[in-house]
Order: structure tokens, then C-alpha cells, then sequence
């Protein structure tokens, strides 16, 4: 059990860290570009694996269809959105909003899968609601200004909360590796043509050591840590397992701190707060009736 624990709060690191890489890797490759070579690596990732444990499987025409849009919207237009976002967006802020996914995917789930909304859901998104105002004005509530960046970052999370719930959907007749595979084989087709289309010039650093770092950051973050979780989450608590997720905010707050130097504002905790609360008071009884 501990070990299982240990392993899962190794991914909360790893993925409250992304914003940080994402924000470093933005300055030397221009966004859609950036996206298209780390689903490449991804994509080699997954092949490889596949290919090891030998589990190439077909789709039907359907579900091939299903996967397509997955592809498209919650892989593609959620990672180019996220490092277009990242060029101007606090990294903190930008994983405070996406730590909003839940509650959106209730929402999400509510309409289209017919799970109950409940009154616990909708006190815990006024809450969480109350906590990005919170952050995203600083402190000085009297005058909002939003970085246009974090709108990007919005759509980050609302492509992300449909890829969660597609992903519901398609995990009743397809094993998680082929769905995640198939997927973002999709996205990186998808993004090669706009790479051209979106970005002139193009920037692409020349530096061995952001290479490196750009394929390994690919390869853990979307990868190993992935497989990590989804090999690990079964051994624990459902509900606990929720509750490290939502750590990942304070993970970017402290690599921020460590790696770009930014300080922590008591804004920001005091927001986190009342984010991640509302986050947890949402879900709570969700994880109790399942």
C-alpha cells in the first residue's frame, strides 16, 4: 500500500511540474510546433510499448470515428492550447484552473452520460469558482485582469474534461492502452499540417540540452507517469487517490518556486484553497456512490 502511494504521489510531482516545463519550453519552440514533437515522442513511446507487449488491436469503423474527435480535441487542441496558453500564463494559475477538470466533467457527465448532479457538485463549483476569481484578480478584486493566455488555458480544461468523459465512454469495449495509443497517433497527424499553417517563423531551438529535455519531459510526463498511475490506482483508495491528485497545483506553485523563481503570494494559497476544496466537496460524494 505504501509503495502504491509512493508511486502515485511520484505522478502528482510529475504532472504538477508540466506547467513549469511547458512554460520553459515555450521560450525556445514555438507552441504548435512544440506540440506536434512531443505527441511524435509520445506516439513513439506508445508504439514501442505496444509493440513489446505485443497489443496492436483493431476498432470497429465506430469507435474508430469516436477516436478520431478524441484525437482531435482531447489531444491536439488540448496540448496546443495549453503550451499556447503557457507563453503568457502564470504557471500556477494556469494549473489552479485546470484543477477545475472534475467539477466540469461532472457537469459533463451530468448531460450526457445522466449521472446525477448533485447539490454537493454545484456548492463545491461555486466555491472552486470563487477561488480562480480569487487568484486570476490577484488579490485586488475591484480590478480583473485576465491574461489572455489563461483564456487558452479555459480551453485546456474544457478539452480536457471531454477527453476524460470520451474516454469513459470508449473504456467500456477498449483497453486504455489502445485508446490511448489510437488517439494520439490521431492528434499528431492532426497538428503536422498546422504547424506550417499557424506559426511563420517557426522557432526551433538548436540546443541539444532542450532537446533532450523536451523528449524526456514528453515521454515521462505523458508516458511513464500515465502507466505509473493507471498500474498503481487500483492498489488504493479511490477517493484518496483523488485527493493527491488535486495536490498538483501546489506541486507547480513550489517547482515554480524552485526552478523560475517566482514566489508564492498568500493570493495564490489562500485561492488553491478554495479551489481544490470546492474541487473535493464536488467529487466527494461522487466517490462514495461509486
Amino acid at each position: 500500500m505504501l509503495q502504491a502511494y509512493t508511486w502515485l504521489t511520484f505522478c502528482v510531482v510529475v504532472w504538477g511540474s508540466n506547467f513549469v516545463f511547458g512554460k520553459i519550453l515555450v521560450q525556445d519552440f514555438s507552441p504548435t510546433l512544440l506540440t506536434t514533437l512531443r505527441l511524435l515522442f509520445i506516439v513513439l513511446f506508445l508504439v514501442g510499448l505496444s509493440s513489446y507487449k505485443t497489443h496492436f488491436k483493431r476498432v470497429n469503423k465506430k469507435d474508430l470515428l469516436t477516436l478520431i474527435f478524441l484525437g482531435v480535441i482531447g489531444v491536439f487542441i488540448n496540448q496546443w492550447s495549453f503550451f499556447v496558453g503557457l507563453q503568457t500564463a502564470d504557471p500556477t494559475t494556469s494549473a489552479l484552473i485546470l484543477a477545475t477538470t472534475p467539477i466540469l466533467a461532472g457537469l459533463l457527465a451530468a448531460i450526457f452520460l445522466h449521472e446525477k448532479l448533485t447539490i454537493r457538485m454545484l456548492m463545491g463549483s461555486i466555491v472552486a469558482i470563487i477561488g480562480i476569481y480569487f487568484v486570476v484578480a490577484k488579490g485586488n478584486l475591484s480590478s480583473l485582469h485576465i491574461d489572455k493566455g489563461l483564456l487558452w488555458i479555459v480551453l485546456t480544461m474544457v478539452t480536457f474534461a471531454i477527453m476524460i468523459i470520451m474516454t469513459r465512454l470508449l473504456s467500456q469495449r477498449i483497453d486504455p492502452l489502445t485508446i490511448t495509443l489510437y488517439s494520439n497517433i490521431i492528434g499528431f497527424i492532426v497538428s503536422i499540417p498546422f504547424v506550417f499553417l499557424l506559426e511563420t517563423p517557426l522557432r526551433i531551438s538548436s540546443d541539444l540540452s532542450d532537446w533532450t529535455f523536451l523528449i524526456g519531459t514528453a515521454v515521462v510526463v505523458h508516458g511513464i507517469a500515465t502507466l505509473i498511475w493507471n498500474n498503481n490506482i487500483r492498489h488504493v483508495d479511490a477517493s484518496k487517490a483523488s485527493i493527491l491528485s488535486n495536490l498538483e497545483p501546489f506541486v507547480a506553485m513550489i517547482m515554480g518556486l524552485i526552478i523560475l523563481y517566482k514566489p508564492i503570494t498568500g493570493t495564490e494559497i489562500v485561492g488553491s484553497l478554495f479551489i481544490v476544496g470546492g474541487v473535493v466537496l464536488s467529487t466527494y460524494q461522487k466517490k462514495l456512490k461509486s
